[in-house]
């Protein structure tokens, strides 16, 4: 049985971040409706994992139900319970145009912002369709009729369960709904290493009451590599590894020769950044990566110094204050420069606590 101090908590909580127009959702909710889920570019296993619990619940209350993601999610998490039925809008806009003209409602999760799902997020502007936002990043663009924002939880896998247990449907889960939600969980939390709490933990155990086998998802997840995927990550620490000890930071980098050589797809470069964060004193991590037409930069630091500000403020992105992205349009090497010559300005937060 679920614990009721979960669902008092979460209902009481998430009812205010939904205020009036939640009861008016529950109540669009009531009757069958043609459901369109999104997530972000590049979807990751909180991406995926939300988008199909969410699907799963729906489509046990009676709504029809598509997923829709702008690009291909990686290969690790092709196990999952519908994830071949997911569209990848790269690949088959026709396809996911013509989901989008039928759904009565679009759900975004874990994005706060249209232009993280490009083309598509375009599409679904044009569209005269009610709009539902689930996510946990920070600064939430007004996009959204139906807006779900909570930047203290773990990922918006977590906020998925708040949302099942504000729609009253508990009595729903099953273990299909239950691995989606914990591959979110477990994939944004680094395995329960970061941004846990004692409400996820009870979530967690939740889950595991209705049957959720985590050292089954934790291989499947965790232990699924392929020999190339070794091979690169000791290529990143061997030889594109650097440490900066005065700044209490490190780096990584792969060139568009890296890509090559080791025929790198979607998902393969997947947690090589939190490597650095294992090294003594590195409280910041950088994972800087040149693409065809941008160099992507991610960022992972400890304790409470904010990379979120460093990617919103100079690499046009954000996220959170431990984990944050974003992208630049000058070279690798300036870029890694760029990055570099930031570190000066944050010495004495990174030195001296």
């Amino acid at each position: 049985m679920l614990s009721s101090i979960i669902l008092a908590t979460s209902h009481s909580y998430i009812a205010q971040i939904f205020m009036d127009n939640f009861l008016e959702l529950k109540h669009f909710l009531a009757s069958p409706k043609y459901v369109v889920i999104t997530s972000h570019r590049n979807p990751d296993g909180d991406a995926i994992g939300s988008s199909l619990a969410l699907a799963h619940f729906l489509n046990k209350l009676g709504h029809t139900t598509r997923v829709i993601v702008p690009s291909e999610y990686p290969n690790f998490l092709a196990w999952m319970t519908g994830a071949n039925d997911i569209v990848i809008y790269d690949n088959s806009p026709e396809t996911g145009n013509e989901y989008l003209n039928n759904a009565e409602i679009v759900f975004c999760l874990d994005f706060n912002s249209l232009d993280r799902i490009d083309k598509l997020g375009t599409a679904i502007s044009n569209l005269d369709v009610r709009i539902a936002m689930i996510d946990h990043h920070l600064y939430p663009e007004n996009f959204a009729e139906f807006m779900m924002s909570d930047p203290s939880a773990s990922s918006t896998s977590e906020m998925i369960m708040d949302f099942i247990q504000m729609m009253e449907g508990t009595k729903e889960l099953d273990v299909t709904i239950g691995e989606s939600m914990m591959t979110g969980i477990l994939t944004d939390t680094g395995s329960f290493k970061y941004s846990t709490s004692p409400k996820l933990l009870r979530i967690v155990a939740d889950l595991l009451e209705i049957g959720v086998d985590n050292v089954k998802l934790q291989d499947l997840i965790f232990n699924s590599m392929e020999e190339k995927h070794l091979r690169l990550l000791g290529h990143c620490l061997n030889n594109r590894l650097e440490i900066l000890p005065e700044f209490n930071t490190g780096i990584i980098y792969l060139t568009k020769k890296d890509y090559e050589d080791f025929k790198i797809q979607r998902g393969d470069t997947e947690g090589i950044v939190n490597f650095l964060l294992k090294v003594k004193n590195v409280k910041v991590a950088a994972f800087i990566t040149e693409q065809p037409t941008i160099v992507k930069i991610s960022l992972r630091s400890k304790g409470d110094f904010s990379v979120q500000e460093i990617c919103q403020k100079h690499f046009k992105g954000g996220g959170h204050l431990n984990a944050s992205g974003g992208a630049s349009h000058k070279s690798l090497s300036a870029t890694i420069q760029q990055f570099k010559d930031l570190l000066p300005d944050y010495q004495n937060q990174l030195i001296n606590n």
